[in-house]
């Protein structure tokens, strides 16, 4: 099974509006095409689909993501307005993935830039996570760990130390992929029955400079995505940079 990860499109109405680095609906376009060579069985956005939060950008996401040759799946970060993104397709948030299980958890605050699950939401993932055993992986758009970079760390998920003390007795939880950090990352969270990776993945426009301080583009980095091979209880993952 080969999952894609796209993440933090930040798309304008406009198709032809600028980043602080080029061009987002272009640079989301060739992402696609690049994906699309890798014969992905299945494509997760990871949010941040809108930069402007109108309903004419998510029409532009969908039309590129609907060039993906596999089923595709999305969800909303800080940037995005979900009721406008539903009207045009639905979020999942449990997803089979034949021996395994993708399952989404919605971190967003409305209005805010910062991460939080609550007590609601991580009760549903405690029910979710009693229906089956089977290996699970958990995309959220805000990463559960700190990157190393203190205006990113800032803005990030806010009750971390209850979602990690939620996963604790479950050890059927492998790996969480995360949006927001605009950059490649890979690290783990330890625990008794073993670690849990956390991954984070480039933009498909601007990317971050890792380790700033305050706020910074990485101008020498390029768009990208992350390829994710799953075994039988086991996985293999990379970023693929995309040349424009």
């Amino acid at each position: 099974m080969r999952l894609v990860q796209i993440t933090d499109c930040h798309l304008h109405a406009e198709p032809c509006a600028r980043s602080r680095a080029g061009f987002p609906l272009h640079q989301l376009e060739a992402v696609v095409a690049a994906v699309v060579t890798e014969r992905p069985d299945l494509v997760l956005v990871t949010g941040d689909v809108s930069q402007d939060e109108t309903a004419a950008s998510y029409r532009l996401a969908h039309q590129a993501l609907s060039r993906l040759d596999c089923p595709w799946f999305w969800m909303a970060g800080n940037h995005d307005q979900p009721g406008l993104m539903e009207e045009i397709r639905a979020f999942h948030y449990d997803i089979d993935l034949n021996g395994w299980r993708l399952l989404a958890v919605d971190t967003r605050v409305s209005g805010q830039a910062h991460g939080e699950i609550g007590q609601v939401r991580l009760a549903g993932l405690v029910e979710r996570l009693e229906e089956d055993e089977r290996p699970t992986l958990l995309a959220m758009h805000h990463p559960p760990l700190a990157v190393g970079s203190e205006w990113l760390d800032a803005i990030g998920l806010k009750d971390r130390e209850a979602f990690w003390q939620t996963l604790a007795a479950y050890p059927q939880v492998k790996a969480v992929l995360c949006g927001h950090i605009h950059q490649a990352f890979a690290s783990h969270q330890r625990r008794v029955q073993g670690e849990v990776a956390v991954y984070g993945t480039p933009s498909t426009t601007d990317q971050f400079l890792p380790g700033s301080v305050g706020f910074a583009i990485d101008e020498a980095s390029r768009p990208g995505y992350r390829v994710m091979d799953l075994g039988a209880d086991d996985w293999l993952t990379w970023v693929e940079r995309v040349d424009l």
